[in-house]
């Protein structure tokens, strides 16, 4: 019997011929990835040159803590030579960071002290967000384990109709088929083929929000056209076996999928079409985070609000996920366009996504966000409401005052 893509790789980097959902496998780690947020270090580490240091989470620094955070990464990348540290004004959003450098490489094995960084299987790369003691242990010895699960795949199939984006993908399948505890994710089909890299990356991305382990992508001409203008580092595409063994194959025909709105919450079976979003007045709205602040999500909010204004009752604020993104902004008129509109654009970080800074949430508001979560809590008071859409969803409600679908703006 044939393997998925998660279950190739793992076996590659086990040293093993094959596995199969069940094995408990240890695995050599290709990259070992540190952001600034719960900073976690050993006394030694297995290979200068595989372990990448990133800000992102509080950037520039709010606090005292996250200051200190940010000074013992500078020091630690000094005292055991690391060259890959983006330190702030190289910066980004830990995913966007590690794609535009050329870290998450197809077929090898990523490890992250963040939850979202199933993302990086954009690029065919087994990524897998992991706790700051685990992280240490990778860091100094090069080794994790896991416990391979099976795979689902998703074959998407059509169009994209208007405003509709891979953000709605991936909320109509946490809507219609829940989550996904200890299992891997594969999407494939017309769509993805179609699909920009920075769709795939928003599809991996919030795979994280259904409980995926891994969520893989094949590496097709666009995803090596990619890697090739940022690195040079050697890397073996892994595709799935013909006769690779599924726990279940779904086929959607994206062209009848509507804009999606996942409620206050948790994303898994609480999606519903924002058409059916009525009377939902909103105080702020965010467009950013490593789900949707790439800059084609900009370009989106750009165009909807050029000769327009949000709503005076609405904060908007638009977070690019990396200075490059933010650069490509500033040269491409988006950011002039977005601040016209009486929004606020501000640096590259996380942001208000994680409720740390730049837009913590009140007891009172009422956020419709294009970031990743939306649990209690998550982006500030507990008592504010949350929900999320795609950056056309976001853009449309931050001009009309209440959740809208897209296609009604007039």
């Amino acid at each position: 019997m044939g393997m998925t893509i998660a279950e190739k790789i793992l076996a590659r980097k086990s040293g093993r011929s094959t596995v199969s959902p069940g094995d408990v496998v240890v695995c050599e780690v290709d990259v070992a990835v540190h952001i600034d947020i719960g900073f976690m270090t050993p006394k030694v580490i297995f290979d200068p040159d595989r372990v990448v240091l990133i800000a992102d989470h509080a950037v520039p620094a709010p606090s005292i803590q996250a200051a200190e955070s940010h000074q013992a990464m500078r020091r630690f990348a000094e005292q055991h030579g690391i060259k890959a540290f983006y330190d702030i004004g190289r910066h980004g959003i830990v995913h966007q960071a590690l794609a535009e450098r050329g870290h998450a490489l197809p077929g090898t094995l990523l490890a992250a002290g963040d939850s979202h960084t199933c993302a990086a299987g954009a690029f065919n790369c087994a990524a897998r967000g992991l706790g700051g003691p685990e992280m240490v242990y990778i860091t100094a010895t090069g080794q994790t384990w896991f416990q391979v699960g099976p795979t689902v795949r998703f074959i998407l199939e059509g169009e994209l109709a208007g405003p509709v984006a891979p953000r709605d993908i991936i909320h109509y399948i946490a809507g219609e088929y829940g989550d996904f505890v200890g299992k891997n994710l594969e999407f494939a089909g017309p769509t993805v083929d179609a699909m920009s890299i920075a769709g795939r990356q928003n599809i991996a991305t919030m795979s994280a929000e259904v409980s995926a382990e891994f969520a893989l992508f094949e590496a097709d001409a666009k995803t090596l056209d990619y890697l090739r203008q940022r690195t040079d580092r050697p890397f073996e595409p892994v595709s799935p076996d013909p006769d690779a063994s599924y726990e279940a194959v779904h086929t959607i025909a994206v062209g009848r999928l509507s804009p999606q709105v996942a409620l206050p919450g948790k994303v898994p079976h609480n999606v519903v079409p924002a058409s059916e979003i009525h009377g939902v007045k909103i105080t702020q709205a965010f467009i950013g985070s490593c789900a949707n602040g790439r800059l084609e999500d900009l370009a989106v909010a750009a165009e909807m609000l050029k000769g327009r204004k949000i709503h005076p009752s609405v904060r908007m604020i638009v977070t690019p996920g990396s200075q490059a993104v933010y650069l490509d902004a500033v040269k491409a008129g988006y950011v002039e366009t977005i601040v016209e509109a009486d929004a606020v654009v501000t640096n590259s970080t996380c942001g208000a996504c994680g409720g740390g800074h730049l837009g913590v949430l009140a007891s009172d508001d009422v956020c419709i966000t294009a970031s990743t979560r939306n649990f209690q809590g998550r982006m500030g008071s507990p008592t504010a409401q949350v929900y999320l859409g795609s950056p056309a969803t976001v853009t449309a409600s931050a001009i009309r005052g209440e959740i809208t679908d897209p296609r009604d703006l007039d």
